[in-house]
């Protein structure tokens, strides 16, 4: 099958919060850009329910419905879709060499990388998103994007790190009870860590246990939780009104390994306060290279930055500068 070529200036991997946003300002520069939109158009946001704390939205407002605005303002200022994801990278020289599962060639000028971070799942019945499970309805893995909901309600976390801990801890601002469980018993979470959630009267540990599934309905929520001790093998049934899973993130950045420099985990480092990654012209922002805040307000941040970036980098580095 024959490959068709696009050549642009802007090519920007991901449309998410930092996708659409880097997007919405490239295509202002009049650079054109375009988004290859990947494996789950408009990013985690699309299995999130309600918004709250995203700037300008008093009232919130779904996920699916802010990344369609997103993407309206993104294609209103000129740009373009490519609905595929990338197979195959060349990152060498310039232009930089992508090419897609439909057999598209793409050659870009500068690379904005918003590919994000999948947060790590346990697989089990119950996790998730509606309607096949209870995902946005009382699931979830950011108690900072959805603790608020959970006024009063006492909730599972599921996890022995400092992710884990953070979360627990987080909640307990909105949770009159909060229960770690973790399948061993110890914690992998940093001392530090571990000394503040033990301290907190408002946690709870469950040792050597898993979680079997996640109980309830989409019209009620979550009810409990099903355990299982690793042990002795015996089940119990664990009220809760809320479980959040905080097992960790990895971020989508596979496709880039030994091409850009990446922290152990995967995430992309850049220099500095810039996106600016290691090779000169391409760009990363949003969950790809933030391990810490993980919020679509940030993530958004940080498409801008990239979109500034690649366009004083374009106006130092015309198209051919490097031929």
């Amino acid at each position: 099958m024959s490959k068709e070529t696009i050549h642009k200036e802007v090519v920007i991997l991901g449309s998410g919060p930092a996708g659409l946003t880097a997007a919405i300002y490239a295509a202002r520069a009049n650079l054109k850009p375009l988004v290859v939109d990947g494996p789950q158009p408009g990013g985690q946001l699309m299995i999130t329910t309600d918004v709250e704390n995203y700037p300008g939205f008093a009232k919130g407002i779904l996920g699916p419905a802010l990344m369609e605005e997103f993407r309206e303002q993104a294609h209103r200022f000129g740009t373009e879709f490519l609905v595929t994801w990338v197979s195959k990278a060349d990152l060498s020289k310039r232009p930089f060499t992508l090419e897609t599962e439909d057999h598209h060639i793409i050659k870009a000028e500068t690379l904005i990388i918003a590919s994000g971070a999948s947060a790590k799942w346990l697989g089990i019945p119950g996790e998730a998103p509606a309607p096949n499970g209870l995902g946005g309805y009382g699931v979830s893995a950011c108690a900072t994007c959805d603790g608020f909901f959970f006024k009063g309600k006492p909730l599972v976390v599921v996890g022995g790190g400092d992710t884990a801990m953070e979360e627990a801890t987080f909640l307990t601002k909105f949770s009159p009870k909060v229960t770690v469980v973790h399948r061993r018993d110890t914690l992998r979470a940093s001392k530090i860590m571990q000394d503040k959630a033990f301290k907190n009267e408002k946690i709870g540990f469950i040792w050597d246990t898993g979680v079997e599934e996640i109980l309830g309905a989409p019209a009620t929520g979550v009810t409990g939780v099903r355990l299982k001790n690793l042990k002795n093998g015996e089940e119990q049934v664990f009220p809760s009104e809320g479980v959040f899973i905080a097992i960790g993130h990895q971020p989508n950045t596979d496709l880039f390994k030994g091409q850009l420099d990446m922290d152990q985990v995967g995430y992309i480092k850049t220099d500095g306060r810039s996106t600016a990654t290691n090779i000169p012209g391409v760009f990363a922002c949003g969950d790809a290279q933030d391990s810490v805040y993980r919020q679509a307000v940030t993530a958004a941040g940080t498409g801008c930055m990239a979109a500034i970036d690649a366009e004083r980098f374009l106006d130092s580095n015309p198209p051919g500068a490097d031929s």
